[in-house]
């Protein structure tokens, strides 16, 4: 018998990331909900979770810098790359009206997506929370009838509460992907991403000289992202995703060439892209 696999993601039940999971993997999973993206990490790292999902980047608000920081400081493999249409919807009790709310809680980044929507209630503070879904639980559980949260339309649903406003993201091309974690490389079908991170040695245009050497085998960069080197001010390392498979002569020798013009290099990750898997978020859409 197959064994059923561990999830773990940051956020109570219902959050995106549960969401995110299940279109990767299906619904024949154990869920392993944590508080933290630190906890994710170790989670899976600890062999308490065999897999972890996490958001990286939102279309709107950009990317999440402390999972940057994680991938650099655990050994974990990026084997898998989601990306997920979020719709946020304002959420409270049955029978409360919009005029009735004082306060919003949900996640910072849900709170920075619903930016514009927010600044229309003019009797209502906003408070982060670490999580959408657990915020609706929170408002449900603690009967803060004031109050609304600001999560996906399963979580309203499975805690019986109602939708005062569907859709306040600022902008409907609103999307995350996340990336699917493990311990080791795993085969999720046929890998067309790799993620690194480098840092350079201080010679004239050592950054110029990293790159090109993915331009001179036209190889295609898709993002760049550069972070603060702890410890040493106004040093940076640069996180780098490529279009490639790693078994491909020609990103053998990019990855070489670039071990040799940096400092410190690590692979990520060589995964199947999100694009490449396009159709399973569908599948999943009543989960919106």
């Amino acid at each position: 018998m197959e064994k059923i696999p561990r999830i773990a993601f940051q956020g109570a039940r219902y959050a995106f990331s549960e969401m995110a999971a299940r279109s990767f993997f299906g619904d024949d999973i154990e869920l392993a909900p944590c508080r933290s993206f630190d906890d994710v990490f170790d989670s899976v790292a600890d062999s308490a979770a065999d897999y972890g999902v996490i958001p990286v980047e939102n279309s709107l608000t950009g990317s999440i810098h402390r999972v940057y920081d994680l991938l650099l400081n655990h050994s974990l493999k990026i084997v898998g790359e989601i990306s997920l249409r979020i719709e946020q919807h304002l959420i409270a009790h049955p029978g409360v009206d919009l005029a009735d709310i004082r306060m919003v809680y949900s996640h910072p980044q849900a709170l920075e997506q619903c930016r514009n929507f927010l600044s229309t209630l003019k009797n209502a503070e906003s408070m982060a929370s670490y999580d959408t879904a657990g915020s609706v639980k929170m408002i449900k559980e603690q009967n803060l009838r004031h109050a609304a949260a600001i999560g996906s339309r399963w979580a309203a649903t499975d805690y019986g509460m109602q939708i005062l406003k569907e859709e306040i993201e600022d902008i409907p091309e609103n999307f995350t992907r996340f990336y699917v974690l493990a311990k080791t490389a795993q085969d999720f079908g046929a890998a067309d991403k790799t993620s690194v991170v480098f840092s350079m040695k201080s010679i004239p245009g050592a950054l110029f000289k990293s790159l090109s050497v993915f331009a001179l085998r036209d190889i295609d960069l898709l993002k760049i992202e550069s972070r603060p080197l702890r410890g040493k001010p106004w040093d940076y390392i640069f996180y780098l995703d490529f279009a490639g498979n790693l078994e491909e002569e020609q990103c053998q020798n990019a990855i070489r060439h670039l071990g040799e013009i940096t400092s410190m290099l690590k692979v990520l990750g060589c995964y199947p892209s999100a694009s490449s898997r396009r159709g399973n978020e569908d599948k999943f859409s009543f989960l919106k």
